[in-house]
């Protein structure tokens, strides 16, 4: 895969969709991420292109969500919020009811509908979608911004098509909605690295989740104390992750790349830097399987447009590691704090803090290689190496 073929799926339609203005969730991140990539010039060409979604009919939303849900969807967003909607998660703090909530939904299932099919025919190695992500929505209940799960959807397209499929979600809430779904399935191995459910929404994806019946062992959670850093986060990616890659050997990756992770975020409590994601983005290229990307939470709209930006300039193997990268008319962009490029700043990380972060971290990643490993038939290293 040494020319990749990367396509950043994007419709300026989706423009006219936004949730309310006092929510945290802001649409407008991925245009804001595609106008920085274009001053870039890595947009455009054969290998790295546009493509438009198409929204996702009724027929698609149902092959994951019931009917009586998506009727109650179709009911909130003209304005009649029935009992039974309210009791499926709808009209919550963070599952506010307004007119697009359907619209923009179903455009962002369609988005990553798209990018399953453009790896599944080989148009592309890479496929970005940063209009979804949505890992939360069940099938019948809405749940943190979240109303469909465009992540479910293209898993389900990907294993249609007899795909064994990789779930990958860094994003800083654990991806409860993903994990349910397949929980009791093989065909999916979902790994999620957030926020542990400790201090954070939705208040679970532990250790000890690991699945059930046919799917024992294909679900992941690692859980990072808050205050987690960059370097214990690797540790612990390092330690986990790369070994079940390589002993379940997808076809394809899904990557939820929410970031929320970030320093700064207001809902979140980590204290990591884009950096991480620069790695992460290198381990899994090195496997060379084709990639389905989404863009997920993030709600410090700017560190989000520049981090996934820093992301896809990542995928076009032209992140280095010293960016400074310079825009159009020569002015540096860099986020509120610095003004170095794309890339974060390497934060300090005090004694305080690793004594707080590294003994929970540790007791979770053998608390997962011990549950899991042997079911892949990987050995679990012993604590001293």
């Amino acid at each position: 895969m040494s020319e990749r073929k990367l396509a950043f799926i994007y419709t300026p339609e989706i423009e006219r969709f936004s949730y309310p203005p006092d929510c945290p969730f802001k649409t407008q991140r991925a245009g804001k991420t595609r106008q920085r990539l274009l001053s870039f010039g890595l947009l455009g060409g054969e290998s790295r292109f546009e493509v438009a979604p198409e929204r996702a009919s009724r027929a698609d939303l149902e092959k994951f969500h019931t009917v009586r849900y998506l009727d109650q969807l179709q009911h909130a967003a003209t304005g009649d919020l029935t009992v039974e909607g309210f009791q499926m998660g709808l009209g919550g703090p963070d599952t506010p009811v307004f007119k697009d909530m359907l619209e923009y939904s179903a455009w962002a299932c369609g988005a990553s509908l798209k990018g399953a099919d453009l790896i599944l025919s080989g148009k592309a190695d890479i496929a970005f979608n940063l209009l979804g992500g949505f890992h939360h929505a069940m099938q019948e209940k809405a749940a943190g911004f979240c109303y469909l799960n465009d992540m479910v959807l293209a898993c389900l397209r990907l294993v249609g098509a007899g795909r064994r499929v990789l779930y990958l979600d860094i994003d800083a809430h654990h991806g409860d909605g993903v994990q349910e779904a397949f929980y009791r399935r093989n065909d999916v191995m979902t790994i999620s690295l957030h926020e542990s459910g400790k201090t954070l929404f939705p208040w679970g994806g532990f250790e000890n989740e690991i699945g059930e019946g046919p799917g024992r062992g294909y679900n992941v959670n690692v859980s990072l104390p808050a205050d987690t850093y960059d370097e214990a986060f690797l540790s612990a990616f390092n330690r986990v992750v790369p070994p079940l890659i390589r002993a379940y050997n997808p076809d394809v990756i899904v990557l939820e790349l929410g970031m929320d992770t970030l320093a700064g975020d207001p809902l979140t409590h980590l204290q990591l830097t884009n950096n991480v994601h620069v790695e992460v983005i290198r381990q899994l290229m090195s496997f060379q399987k084709p990639i389905l990307v989404a863009g997920g939470g993030g709600y410090h709209a700017e560190n989000t447009a520049r981090g996934w930006a820093l992301a896809w300039k990542t995928f076009c193997g032209e992140e280095d590691d010293h960016d400074l990268s310079i825009g159009m008319g020569g002015v540096m962009l860099g986020s509120t704090e610095w003004a170095g490029g794309l890339r974060d700043r390497t934060l300090p990380v005090s004694t305080e803090q690793r004594r707080a972060v590294e003994p929970e971290l540790e007791t979770t990643v053998r608390g997962v290689m011990e549950r899991v490993f042997p079911l892949h038939g990987l050995t679990v290293p012993s604590p001293s190496s």
